[in-house]
């Protein structure tokens, strides 16, 4: 990304809402939601709103990155991604990344960063072990007039936010 984006800032005071339009307009190679079937532009969207709170870009780190948080602080558990893994609209996201980037980029990218992120996720799941509340995923909507820093602060997710 050549901008700043607001919404990364861990103390952001947009809105959701406003973060989530800030993140489109900064990534013009993400697929907009829209124009997928209803059920994977659901997912797709959640996925989307995620990079806003978490905070994350859409490098190869940060997109690795915001699966395990999901899983550990959202109620988008590894066994929900599994279930939605599933779906064949998932299979052709991943399809199109490989035509478009093809397999060997794509390994190539994870095994670049994986060194760099282990260690980060190794904190992260230390510290959401015994988490309880858990950030809305597909039900994100009642979050989109509210600010990041308010998400952050009621979700305990600030810690993840560099």
């Amino acid at each position: 990304m050549s901008q700043n984006p607001r919404y990364i800032n861990k103390n952001s005071t947009q809105t959701l809402r406003e973060g989530l339009a800030e993140y489109y307009a900064l990534n013009p190679h993400v697929t907009p939601p829209e124009t997928q079937p209803p059920e994977f532009a659901k997912i797709l969207l959640a996925h989307d709103v995620g990079h806003v709170i978490y905070g994350c870009d859409t490098g190869m780190y940060d997109e690795l990155k915001i699966l395990p948080l999901f899983w550990w602080t959202s109620e988008c558990t590894f066994q929900t991604y599994l279930k939605m893994k599933d779906s064949p609209a998932v299979d052709v996201m991943y399809d199109n990344m490989i035509k478009e980037k093809g397999v060997l980029w794509l390994y190539g990218e994870v095994f670049k960063v994986l060194p760099l992120l282990i260690p980060e996720l190794i904190l992260i799941w230390f510290k959401t072990r015994k988490r309880h509340k858990r950030l809305p995923f597909l039900e994100f909507e009642p979050l989109l007039d509210r600010s990041l820093l308010e998400i952050r602060y009621e979700f305990e997710l600030l810690q993840f936010i560099n």
